[in-house]
């Protein structure tokens, strides 16, 4: 360990929660198809968080809960829906109704955000790319810009740094030291993580020793902030190695979330009465 450098500490769910994320906060709920951070955004929901500007490449039902739930001002994301199922209603609402809550909506392009994440990370104040030239983007998107190739000329795009105040994942485990080790199917949670001022990082377990897997990446403890133990803590989505995805309750939250009270009365029965254990079917 290096003499100065603050490693990651050990905590619950909840008190990392509390200590990690303030009404207001820019918060980004990282993790592609499987360990998607569900119990620590449940945990936020729990806490009655407002005023959030969620980010999140494919936002899906932990933001749909999330938003149905009043926590969110803002929505930064690429594409959002019900994976195989269809629409987010409780989105849908927040933007055609403002229920909740009235829903602003900044929409990037899935290279757009994992550039931003990866500007964030390299300290870069923006990031370029050639995705949005010919679409529409740019018409609707004000942090989506035009720049010109100082070398060749070319006409490309700018987006700014994404930086947000936490960046919340989900891992299979860390150890005591609060090293993070994770694998399978990855999306930008490196990324998010080292562009975040702080960070909070859920594993299915905490073990003495990371024995090396295949693809595995770590992030080191200087680079984490809070580390909490919550097995079966991406459930419905999966955890590679310790749990199965739960298809079932997918199809399920279409009609559990497309009516307000339906939705109402499972947020009080799975969530304000529940722990941080993840999705409740």
């Amino acid at each position: 360990m290096r003499t100065g450098v603050v490693v990651a500490r050990i905590a619950s769910v909840a008190e990392a929660v509390a200590e990690l994320v303030g009404d207001g906060d820019t918060v980004a709920l990282e993790g592609f198809t499987h360990l998607i951070p569900v119990a620590a955004g449940q945990e936020i929901i729990r806490q009655r968080k407002r005023e959030l500007t969620l980010v999140r490449m494919t936002p899906d039902i932990v933001y749909d809960q999330l938003i149905g739930a009043g926590c969110a001002r803002k929505l930064v994301f690429s594409w959002g829906g019900n994976p195989g199922v269809g629409s987010l209603q409780r989105f849908r609402d927040a933007i055609q109704h403002g229920w909740p809550t009235p829903l602003e909506i900044e929409e990037h392009s899935h290279a757009g955000m994992a550039n931003r994440y990866v500007a964030g990370a390299s300290g870069l104040p923006f990031a370029v790319l050639r995705g949005y030239v010919g679409t529409d983007l740019p018409t609707v998107t004000d942090t989506i810009k035009p720049i010109t190739c100082p070398f060749t000329g070319e006409q490309l795009t700018a987006v700014p740094a994404l930086r947000p105040d936490v960046t919340i994942i989900h891992a299979q485990r860390a150890d005591r030291s609060g090293n993070v080790q994770f694998w399978g199917l990855l999306g930008v949670q490196k990324e998010a993580v080292l562009a975040a001022r702080r960070s909070l990082i859920t594993v299915e377990e905490i073990v003495d020793e990371l024995t090396p897997v295949p693809g595995a990446i770590v992030l080191p403890s200087w680079a984490v902030t809070i580390v909490a133990e919550a097995s079966g803590g991406a459930h419905p989505s999966y955890a590679q190695g310790y749990s199965e995805r739960d298809n079932a309750f997918y199809a399920a939250w279409d009609a559990i979330s497309r009516d307000r009270e339906s939705f109402t009365r499972w947020l009080d029965e799975r969530v304000f009465t529940a722990t941080t254990s993840g999705i409740e079917s």
